[in-house]
């Protein structure tokens, strides 16, 4: 397999302008990725254009989760939640350095009224316990032989012990069950990367701006390169329109009137230091919102997350958590934790939106996450809905419909396909601290490379033994090192600045100061590698200085920068 870097990114292009490619994916979201692996691992010739960066928008902003969504039962959607629990055991199977397992403790509060969207709360809440229970036995069951350790009931003390700050007033019932925890960006760089191993070739920073067509059927694409400011022409027999959010878009440059049918819902989530919160190992369920929603408070690193919100659309380019949206959160942690949170508590705040089919009929926060699958008259297949945990099995879909009209036998490579940095991960495990151990770097550093790399991991280390120096910290209470910044570029297709500080390492989303102390220190690893003349290295990092000031401007949070 080639590394994926700018050499690498350069021939990928040189391919789309010559080739004819059996499928060409539109988006380099989760989605639109595991369309090229599935495709690729079929056998089809695949091409995938992003506008942006890899997982630059919905799929960089999720909670973190490979879950089959507890507030799904309430609804009835049971097809969805066994859908999207046996994908988790399958992404446990194929990425097991990516999915850990992790314990949540739900509270039941005497003032409960309709914890995890029930619909119906019995007579001064008798027996509500018990349907609470049996929802989690219910979950437990459609996971099948693919779950975690079972669910159980835990009493009043022992809830308290696991999440020390839980509000113990009014706390009658508890209980504990088990979901898996993932890094989402890395989750997308270990698909593209397996999907580039089956021969795709894929970029990004290459935007869609037109269709070609004969005899009413789409036959190509017009592309322009952003980074090297080239046009071309990608002929294809079949797209793939996976374009998340933006799937509306695409589908308007083609002209023709589509099927795409899209409600945009905002997802919110902070970021705060565990010990603010006295959070342990063990997440925590906040039962009921006002507007009949469930939020997480997770464990992440020596960060906490809490989220999400679910509302309306806005700007699907700039996605804004409002002060509204921030209160809202606080608020709701305040209700259930004994932490008195605020605002100057925040390290973190992002958002995103999520690629909902459209309802008339309900809102934003009752709307499913099933995916569907359309094909448009002008023959372009869209790839809608959906959530995280699920990405493989739309991808599955999608290419199964491709295989359908080319009459191809159905298969499903992927469903015990090892994703990259899987393969002989237990050997590189053991490997891996062996390493770390002779080059000097602590523990927390290597469990972070072990959870985000895999295999890979060794293969930074090397970057350390070849030169120590890359071996230090960027920021001294966050695990990252200064050789992940060069091996984004040599082997993750990293271009710009903000791809490394908020996508390929998290420090955008979990360093207090949001990546302003090391952005100078990362633009100049990135500018040997990616040949940067001074003009370009001051330019990134304007732009990433700017981006973030004017989210924090946007969160009402600008007073906190540099602190």
């Amino acid at each position: 397999m080639p590394p994926l870097n700018a050499g690498t990114r350069s021939n990928y292009l040189d391919r789309m302008a010559t080739e004819v490619f059996d499928v060409l994916v539109i988006g380099g979201g989760i989605t639109g990725l595991g369309v090229a692996l599935d495709a690729a691992a079929r056998g089809y010739s695949v091409a995938l254009v992003e506008k942006g960066d890899f997982g630059g928008a919905t799929s960089s902003k999720s909670t973190k989760l490979v879950h089959g969504g507890i507030r799904y039962l309430p609804q009835f959607d049971f097809g969805l939640v066994h859908e999207a629990l046996v994908e988790r055991g399958m992404l446990l199977r194929n990425a097991p350095f990516l999915v850990q397992p992790l314990a949540f403790v739900l509270p039941l509060y005497e003032d409960a009224k309709k914890p995890l969207g029930v619909p119906i709360t019995p007579p001064g809440g008798v027996g509500l316990g018990l349907m609470i229970d049996f929802g989690l036995y219910l979950y437990d069951t459609l996971a099948g032989g693919r779950g975690f350790a079972r669910h159980r009931r835990i009493s009043v003390e022992q809830a308290l012990t696991l999440a020390p700050t839980l509000r113990g007033e009014g706390l009658k019932e508890a209980f504990i069950y088990y979901d898996g925890q993932t890094n989402d960006t890395r989750l997308v760089v270990a698909v593209l990367r397996t999907a580039t191993r089956f021969g795709a070739a894929i970029t990004n920073y290459t935007e869609v701006t037109g269709f070609e067509k004969r005899d009413g059927m789409l036959t190509a694409a017009h592309v322009r390169d952003s980074i090297g400011g080239r046009d071309l022409t990608i002929r294809a027999r079949h797209i793939v329109n996976a374009a998340g959010v933006f799937a509306d878009r695409v589908a308007a440059l083609t002209g023709d009137e589509s099927k795409v049918s899209l409600e945009p819902s905002k997802g919110v989530h902070l970021v705060v230091a565990r010990e603010r919160i006295g959070m342990g190992d063990t997440g925590v369920v906040l039962p009921e919102t006002e507007d009949g929603r469930i939020l997480f408070v997770l464990p992440w690193e020596d960060r906490a997350l809490i989220g999400t919100t679910d509302t309306g659309s806005g700007d699907l380019d700039h996605p804004e958590a409002t002060p509204d949206d921030i209160d809202y959160l606080i608020r709701h942690v305040n209700r259930y934790l004994n932490v008195n949170l605020t605002r100057d508590d925040l390290i973190g705040v992002y958002a995103g939106y999520r690629p909902l089919v459209r309802s008339r009929e309900k809102p934003a926060a009752n709307l499913s996450r099933t995916h569907v699958v359309l094909q448009e008259d002008n023959g372009m297949v869209t790839i809608v809905g959906g959530k995280l945990t699920t990405y493989r099995r739309m991808a599955q879909d999608t290419v199964d419909v491709l295989a359908q009209r080319d009459a191809m036998p159905i298969t499903h490579p992927t469903e015990k396909l090892p994703l990259s940095g899987a393969i002989n991960w237990k050997q590189a495990r053991r490997e891996l601290a062996r390493r770390c151990a002779e080059l000097g770097l602590d523990a927390k550093i290597e469990t972070s490379l072990a959870f985000n790399y895999g295999s890979h991991a060794l293969e930074i280390l090397d970057l350390v033994a070849a030169q120590p120096e890359l071996g230090a910290r960027l920021i001294a209470d966050l695990p990252f090192i200064r050789a992940e910044a060069i091996y984004a570029c040599r082997d993750e297709m990293a271009m710009r600045l903000d791809d490394t500080l908020a996508r390929r390492m998290r420090i955008e989303l979990e360093d207090r100061d949001r990546g302003a102390g090391v952005v100078e220190q990362v633009a100049g690893l990135m500018a040997d590698e990616l040949d940067w003349p001074p003009a370009t290295v001051s330019a990134e990092i304007e732009q990433y200085t700017r981006a973030v000031q004017r989210s924090l401007a946007d969160e009402g949070l600008a007073q906190i920068a540099g602190q």
